[in-house]
């Protein structure tokens, strides 16, 4: 084998490994939204025409341009080189880029104070600490739609239960999942 090829194929093997254990080692690991769930995420938090719109861990930029498509300014944070220029080149090839900004790094560090509304896909391990942080960060009116996961001590101000998909509004209510339903049923 040349050169050429065997340096390719150790660039490809590499790239790889980053895509595949960047994101294990810092946290959870890239699972892609499917479609439908992204769209109805959207339509949850009643994303509009020029808001601010946070994805938290935005992988390879599915959500980004979904919500971009909707006229919002779409801003991902992703820990993973790799993904950010995978996100950023999908929403330049989809015609959004301009809509459309990726920051590498770790989202715990990032100022979400302008954001109208935060997107995270992850896990429930994780549910007490971000939430402790998006106290602190977001302002009164903004929203949070968070798939998979419910966030302790928070009431959600709706729910899908087909797609496990959960919308607060900051400052939320004081309750869980079992208030939202209690409170759904007496409605």
């Amino acid at each position: 084998m040349s050169t050429p090829p065997l340096i390719f194929l150790l660039l490809l093997a590499l790239a790889g490994l980053t895509w595949i254990f960047v994101p294990i080692l810092t946290g959870i690991p890239w699972v892609p939204t499917l479609a439908r769930r992204t769209q109805r995420a959207l339509e949850l938090a009643s994303l509009q025409p020029g808001e601010i719109f946070y994805d938290l861990g935005c992988g390879d930029g599915r959500v980004l341009i979904s919500a971009a498509r909707r006229g919002a300014r779409a801003i991902g944070i992703e820990v993973s080189p790799l993904h950010c220029l995978i996100a950023l080149i999908r929403a330049a090839l989809a015609g959004v880029g301009g809509r459309v900004a990726v920051r590498w790094g770790n989202f715990y560090r990032c100022d979400l104070s302008d954001a109208d509304v935060i997107y995270w896909y992850g896990h429930s391990r994780y549910g007490e600490k971000l939430k402790s942080y998006l106290e602190r960060q977001l302002r009164v009116g903004a929203r949070v739609v968070s798939i998979n996961v419910d966030f302790p001590g928070w009431q959600p101000e709706a729910l899908d239960r087909e797609n496990l998909i959960f919308l607060y509004r900051i400052p939320p209510p004081v309750g869980d999942i079992n208030s939202y339903l209690m409170q759904k049923a007496m409605d």
